[in-house]
């Protein structure tokens, strides 16, 4: 099934951390296909660096939580400590689709409920996939025009 994950680090060397992440994915998953990597300014959360962003197109066969307690390894395995809502971090695994699953259950939000808002994973994504949908809330390009510009 066609999985959408964002990717994001700010600190240390987050390009380095994006390119590791992308790394143990291909080992656990078939990642068909990558975005370009994007400067970002935070959203929310204490004055911190830039994001490195991108977006990954992946398959897998997994079930939906077992993918995200794959992507929350990979974090751990590099170093993610979970400290500070919107803080900085080494690096972040966010599960934004998983085909045409939408779950609202405690641990899993499908689609994540705040990508619709977040231009640093549209625009990667839009990048790599022209006619991306986000369940719930339709075409990417669509939702995007609506997003003010960027900072």
């Amino acid at each position: 099934m066609k999985a959408i994950v964002a990717l994001g680090a700010n600190l240390d060397q987050p390009q380095s951390a994006l390119e590791l992440a992308i790394a143990l994915l291909r080992e656990a998953t078939d990642v068909i296909a990558l975005s370009s990597f994007y400067i970002t300014k935070p959203v929310g959360g204490p004055v911190q660096p830039d994001y490195v962003n991108a977006v990954a197109i992946i398959e897998s066969d997994l079930p939906a939580l077992e993918l995200l307690h794959l992507l929350q390894g990979i974090e751990k395995s590099m170093g993610r400590i979970r400290v500070e809502k919107w803080g900085p971090r080494v690096i972040d695994l966010d599960l934004i689709s998983y085909g045409s699953i939408l779950s609202q259950a405690e641990e899993l939000t499908l689609p994540h409920p705040r990508a619709h808002e977040r231009r640093f994973v549209l625009e990667p994504w839009l990048e790599i996939d022209p006619e991306a949908h986000l369940l719930t809330h339709g075409l990417v390009s669509e939702i995007l025009q609506q997003l003010p510009p960027a900072k």
